[in-house]
């Protein structure tokens, strides 16, 4: 959990632009990718990642224009991208302009229950991970190349010049 606004920025910094990098890395053609016909498709997880900075984070009264949750998941990556990029930089504005520290622990209603605000970013900054996993595993299998997040990527070793670790 988030004690400071500068704590969560300086981490949703790190943790966004990695998001950005995986969905900048999509192509059209990717986002159709699956693990089964029961499960979401690579771009409907982007998709979701996108819209939920509106659906999380509009709960807590923050003013700021994101794509609607709602939201058509769009045929072309790069909207997918862009939508990503054009929210999360109005989100972080508007934190910036409208919270001070004690936003963070005033409450409001998620879901049938009562969370903190500094519990919402971390719950927020935690699921937009997750799905950023899921993502990585349908680039592969859609035969992209993965951007390193929290370390290289196996494609990455070689800018170093290294060898990727064994697997």
């Amino acid at each position: 959990m988030f004690n400071s606004i500068e704590e969560f920025l300086t981490n949703w910094d790190h943790e966004s632009e990695s998001t950005q990098k995986i969905l900048d890395t999509l192509t059209d053609e990717s986002l159709s990718q699956e693990v089964s016909p029961k499960d979401r498709t690579l771009g409907r997880i982007a998709w979701h990642i996108v819209t939920t900075l509106d659906e999380m984070v509009s709960r807590t009264g923050l003013d700021f224009k994101a794509t609607p949750h709602d939201a058509p998941v769009p045929e072309k990556a790069s909207e997918i991208a862009e939508a990503y990029r054009s929210s999360n930089n109005t989100m972080v504005a508007a934190i910036k302009e409208q919270w001070n520290e004690e936003t963070l622990n005033e409450l409001k209603e998620m879901y049938g229950e009562q969370w903190s605000v500094a519990t919402i970013l971390s719950i927020l900054t935690s699921h937009q991970t997750h799905h950023r996993g899921q993502m990585t595993v349908l680039m592969r299998q859609a035969g992209l190349s993965v951007p390193g997040v929290y370390g290289p990527s196996r494609e990455e070793w070689a800018l170093f010049g290294e060898e990727a670790p064994k697997v």
